[in-house]
């Protein structure tokens, strides 16, 4: 039961036999070592000793336990959950990008979780998931964008794509995009998947009258920053967001590797956190070319071991919320993302996002407002300026200071924050969106970061020459050759190291 209002709520629970073995119940949805529930469930268990967790979304406190299930048991138990801090309250509303569960599951699960908006993907590639209905074959009464509960929203016009050089997920398409995508296989490099992606990106005026749904923008989301074609891609512009709390970082371990992408130098990059840290620095250096795409969190709950919404993003909407309303703000990069902490930034009343322009030979300086709550401990919160790490605060010395310690500009760039527990078996941790600072005519670009990116696309390129016919050797790298082009001539505007 929520502990204020005393009313059932939906929930997750983790339970595990005495010997940690997880224990799958009958009649709810079930994934991983977890299950979810409507607020009242009766357990049939063999004896034993059992142990438990129940959650509800980051927002409220965790609750654990143990019972013994001996023979003739009949008991029942009341545990209430507390919600520590209402994010929606704040005009913070949460999202998933990244789900593959089945949509009869979906409502169910959002409660449990406390999700706003979840895309669900009902199509991959050329194939439809999870009692999806193929695009134009929908049941009369069947809605695309379902809204529920007074503020929550899942669509399902939604769905993924899967090729060599990497993974996007595709949201808000027009039936006959959608139609277009399912007819599209990945098995090569040829045909390249950018022609679909650029229709996807057309004016809907271009696609018979069609209109996106609900009026929100047909949005494309990369799964993993480290892809061998987001060079490519974000030189063409087909990138809407990237995420950086992705599918490899999970609730008990991470997903410590890049396979199937550019892979990390293990030296740089060690240990449990190696492959988080990779996706960060590499979003690092697309904000370090001037190139402004928010970040975005996915659980890929369905195929990765996490609850849907452990990854998850909190987009600020002014006003009513709705979800068109959600898309624009997150468009407008004003956004976080989390697995645990929760942050509320705010620099001089402006959210993330926001570009501060100045006049030539200004330094500002900017203080930081941020609001914190979490239910684990914080180990240290982190100032990320032009992709380096500006302060370092234990939060013991943030939280007796009351606040964070000033930061100056003297030429353009851009800051964010970052919180950050210390758990040895995974990355939990939260991230603001950047704030962008221009100072004079043009935003900083790094020498170093677009070079990172020219060396990529050549690296790329080299796969891609492997293709043996050459006349589908020649139209692939056709966008590589246009991407090295773009690269190389942002090379040319660089103002900063």
């Amino acid at each position: 039961v929520d502990k204020d209002t005393k009313k059932p709520i939906a929930c997750r629970m983790h339970l595990s036999r005495a010997d940690g073995r997880p224990k799958k119940i009958k009649g709810v949805p079930n994934w991983d070592d977890h299950f979810v529930f409507p607020g009242q469930i009766t357990l049939k268990l063999p004896k034993g000793g059992y142990k438990f967790e129940l959650e509800r979304g980051p927002e409220y406190v965790t609750r654990s336990g143990h019972f013994m299930i001996e023979h003739f048991a009949d008991d029942a138990k009341e545990v209430d959950l507390q919600r520590f801090v209402d994010m929606a309250a704040y005009g913070w509303y949460s999202g998933d990008l990244h789900a593959r569960r089945a949509p009869r599951d979906i409502e169910l699960l959002m409660l449990a979780e406390d999700l706003h908006v979840v895309p669900v993907a009902i199509w991959w590639n050329d194939k439809v998931l999870l009692g999806g209905t193929i695009p134009g074959e929908k049941k009369q009464d069947e809605e695309t964008l379902v809204h529920f509960d007074g503020n929550r929203f899942y669509s399902l016009a939604a769905g993924g794509f899967t090729w060599p050089g990497g993974e996007i997920l595709c949201f808000n398409l027009p039936q006959p995009l959608q139609k277009m995508f399912l007819r599209s296989k990945s098995e090569r490099e040829f045909p390249s998947p950018l022609g679909l992606f650029q229709k996807a990106h057309v004016d809907t005026e271009e696609l018979d009258g069609t209109e996106t749904q609900g009026g929100s923008p047909v949005w494309i989301d990369i799964t993993r920053p480290y892809w061998w074609d987001v060079p490519m891609l974000v030189a063409m512009g087909q990138i809407d967001s990237i995420q950086i709390a992705h599918g490899n970082i999970c609730r008990g371990k991470t997903i410590n590797n890049e396979q199937g992408g550019k892979s990390r130098n293990k030296t740089l990059y060690p240990g449990v956190r190696g492959n988080a840290q990779w996706s960060e620095d590499i979003y690092f250096n697309l904000l370090e070319c001037g190139i402004r795409i928010p970040p975005s969190a996915g659980s890929g709950s369905g195929i990765s071991p996490n609850p849907l919404g452990y990854n998850r993003m909190y987009v600020h909407v002014e006003g009513p919320f709705g979800y068109e309303k959600w898309w624009q703000a997150f468009a407008a990069g004003r956004v976080t993302i989390t697995n645990g902490p929760l942050l509320r930034p705010s620099v001089y009343g402006k959210l993330p996002g926001h570009v501060f322009y100045y006049q030539q030979g200004t330094t500002p300086d900017f203080e930081i407002g941020l609001t914190l709550s979490t239910r684990k401990p914080i180990s240290y919160i982190e100032i990320i300026k032009n992709g380096q790490l500006a302060k370092s605060i234990p939060f013991d010395e943030y939280r007796k200071a009351h606040g964070l310690p000033k930061l100056r500009f003297d030429n353009s760039g851009w800051f964010l924050v970052r919180a950050v527990t210390d758990l040895p078996e995974t990355y939990r941790f939260a991230m603001t969106a950047p704030y962008y600072v221009q100072i004079g005519e043009q935003p900083r670009i790094s020498r170093r970061a677009v070079q990172f990116f020219i060396d990529w696309t050549y690296e790329r390129a080299g796969q891609i020459r492997k293709i043996e016919d050459p006349v589908e050797r020649s139209s692939v790298m056709q966008a590589h050759r246009q991407a090295r082009d773009f690269w190389q001539a942002l090379l040319s505007k660089a103002n900063a190291d």
